[in-house]
């Protein structure tokens, strides 16, 4: 080394890691002779500051292994030493190669912000305590031989930190809302330290409160529970276990204690049994159940805690009766259940009743439209077509009697009243007859068609008349003339009515009538 004393200053706010400095030892060598390696041979400095060897400028390096305070400790001595690294033994009678020099490290007064005594704060407080309650206190001092005064403040980079005020000048916290353990049971907030004098230097600390536990929820049923009871249960039966839960700690209701409500200590279909394991049993009190009877009940429960103060809370348990199989399984429960034992459930029993009311839809329709009124025979008096009506329906022969009034032939007097064609007007006005009501009461039926069938063929306005209408054009005139049978009395016919009695018996009256009428015209 150039010298045998070296001095540095380096000022207390020096960074841990960062170079605080260099030296530097000669070697007259080159190359791989002239490496060297530095070292601190001394206990003085040497769990602060430490050396390294710059290979290319082969310079040592003088670093800050921890940080420096002026106030506790202002200089250190440092004993460094430089040696060679590569040895030749041909030449130790030269040594020793190696060298030793003092170097003083000044440590630099510097202002520095307040510092807390410990690196962070734990305190307690308990929930529901009043606002402005104090939560506890941070204290920081300026570690520099001025000692200032030291401001206090809560830095509110977040929401928790406007949950709590900070007194300035005594460090003290206190509460700055009504807390809720249930809802959070930490804060953490951090608490900032200037020197008035200087309040560009601040320094920080973190504080974390704990919500302490008070015992303002009471405890309730764990979850809402399906409570069933068979119909053929026994007394003593064991039917629900029940639980309870509380929102407070284990501190305030570890304990829970069951009991039946008020006034039914005494309940002559269900008991409970507390398990003192916060846990509680529903046993049947009778033999037998019934649906029909009674198909729901309704069984109070109290649970108390045991917080100080303790707290209690009522809860109603439904229990339900349903039809069981021998080992215990639910079978049905409630009324639809008779239903579904039947086969029929509610969505078959409505699909039914719909069926019905189509049904009944259908045929209140068809009545209806049978019993609309029919069309009449001739739609006007200008219809001048012939008045022939067609049914679709077969007629009855002789049995018959709902086709023709046959009370005109029967009481001839009845048919006496004059009627006048509704197709044609007539030209002619038909004379007045008049018959003796003797004459007309003793005659008889055919004597009164023949005389009438007499009067139709000289009175065109009197009924039955022949109608010829043109349907279609046939021509200038048919040689066949008329077919109708309204003047087959008057005129001759040579048709042969025999075959009519090979039709059968249906037809035996036609076959007589006709038969009279061709042996009178032989005759």
């Amino acid at each position: 080394f150039p010298s045998e004393h070296y001095q540095l200053y380096v000022p207390e706010s020096a960074q841990v890691g960062s170079a605080v400095g260099k030296i530097k030892a000669n070697d007259a060598d080159t190359g791989s002779n002239a490496d060297m390696k530095y070292t601190i041979i001394n206990d003085d400095g040497a769990g602060v500051f430490s050396i390294s060897t710059d290979k290319e400028t082969r310079e040592g390096i003088l670093s800050l292994k921890k940080p420096l305070n002026y106030e506790k400790k202002k200089s250190y001595t440092l004993n460094i030493e430089g040696a060679n690294t590569h040895l030749d033994f041909r030449f130790s009678h030269l040594g020793p190669f190696k060298d030793v020099t003092m170097l003083k490290i000044i440590v630099g007064d510097v202002d520095e912000p307040p510092l807390f005594p410990m690196p962070s704060y734990v305190m307690e407080v308990y929930e529901n305590a009043k606002i402005g309650t104090a939560v506890g206190s941070v204290t920081a001092q300026d570690p520099d031989t001025a000692n200032s005064l030291v401001r206090y403040f809560i830095d509110h980079n977040t929401e928790e930190d406007r949950y709590f005020t900070i007194d300035a000048n005594t460090g003290t916290i206190k509460t700055a809302k009504i807390f809720d353990r249930e809802e959070t049971s930490w804060y953490n907030i951090t608490v900032a330290a200037s020197e008035i004098d200087n309040p560009g230097l601040v320094s920080h600390v973190p504080v974390g409160i704990r919500i302490l536990d008070v015992n303002d929820n009471p405890p309730e049923l764990a979850r809402e529970y399906d409570v069933v009871v068979c119909e053929n249960a026994k007394p003593g039966q064991v039917i629900q276990t029940i639980t309870a839960t509380d929102k407070d700690n284990s501190a305030n209701g570890a304990r829970f204690h069951f009991s039946l409500g008020e006034g039914l200590s005494l309940n002559p279909n269900f008991t409970l049994r507390d398990n003192e394991d916060n846990t509680a049993s529903i046993l049947t009190r009778r033999r037998r159940y019934s649906r029909t009877t009674q198909d729901i009940y309704y069984l109070p429960i109290l649970i108390s805690d045991g917080g100080v103060p303790p707290l209690s809370s009522s809860s109603t348990l439904t229990v339900r009766v349903c039809a069981c199989e021998r080992d215990g399984r639910v079978r049905t429960c409630h009324a639809e259940a008779f239903l579904s034992s039947a086969g029929l459930s509610t969505g078959a029993l409505i699909a039914i009743l719909l069926c019905v009311v189509i049904l009944l839809a259908i045929v209140v329709l068809f009545i209806t439209l049978r019993r609309s009124k029919k069309e009449p025979l001739i739609i006007s008096e200008e219809d001048v077509r012939e008045n022939v009506v067609t049914y679709d329906d077969e007629g009855g022969g002789e049995e018959d009697t709902e086709a023709f009034d046959i009370t005109a032939l029967r009481n001839p007097s009845a048919a006496e009243e004059l009627k006048y064609r509704r197709d044609v007007r007539p030209e002619v006005k038909p004379a007045t007859r008049h018959h003796p009501s003797s004459s007309l009461d003793s005659i008889n039926v055919q004597e009164f068609i023949k005389q009438r069938l007499a009067e139709a063929d000289l009175d065109p306005s009197v009924p039955p008349y022949d109608s010829l209408q043109t349907y279609a054009y046939e021509g200038h005139r048919s040689e066949a003339g008329s077919i109708s049978s309204l003047d087959s009395v008057t005129t001759q016919s040579d048709q042969d009515y025999n075959y009519l009695g090979d039709w059968g018996p249906e037809f035996k009256k036609l076959a007589e009538l006709y038969g009279e009428i061709e042996s009178e015209r032989t005759t």
